[in-house]
């Protein structure tokens, strides 16, 4: 890409937004944050009893994630946060608004299937539903791109190189 975006790695539990995003970073040369880091440990410890988050709880993280974004701002980046709402994406860009988002989509059967398999994680599979209930795609109007996560790591980070590339022209 020729010009340096902050990259918002977004989607439901499960569909690989902290494998994918240091692959994208390393693969756009830039720096990656994983946005689970910029949860206060209220949220980790309600998420790993399986309560769903309250938007009051998402709104600080949402909040230091965009200040991290808006400090890559020229500069380049990857982060990565679920960002399922369009609510939660606007107020990245309310500190960001250069941010550019890709949409890590899949089978719900395929995602379920990896977060069962993944070890020492705190988001339970119970509330996948719960994710994909609250789940907003992209609208027409936000810079992003959607990239199905079927096949291998390195081919989803292809194919998000790709779909990036794509924006710029």
């Amino acid at each position: 890409m020729s010009t340096p975006h902050v990259v918002v790695v977004m989607g439901v539990a499960g569909t690989g937004k902290t494998t994918i995003g240091p692959l994208l970073a390393a693969a756009l040369g830039v720096p990656y944050a994983e946005g689970d880091d910029f949860h206060p440990p209220a949220n980790i410890a309600k998420m790993s009893a399986g309560t769903p988050l309250e938007d009051a709880d998402r709104w600080p993280w949402l909040d230091a994630i965009g200040q991290w974004a808006h400090g890559r701002a020229g500069l380049g980046g990857v982060v990565s946060s679920s960002a399922l709402k369009r609510a939660y994406r606007d107020r990245l860009r309310a500190e960001a608004p250069g941010a550019v988002f890709l949409h890590l989509t899949g089978d719900r059967s395929l995602i379920e299937e990896r977060m069962a398999d993944r070890k020492g994680h705190f988001m339970p599979t119970a509330l996948l539903d719960s994710q994909y209930a609250t789940l907003q795609p992209l609208e027409d109007d936000e810079a992003g791109a959607a990239v199905d996560v079927s096949g291998t790591p390195e081919e989803i980070t292809q194919r998000a190189v790709a779909a990036l590339r794509r924006l710029e022209d």
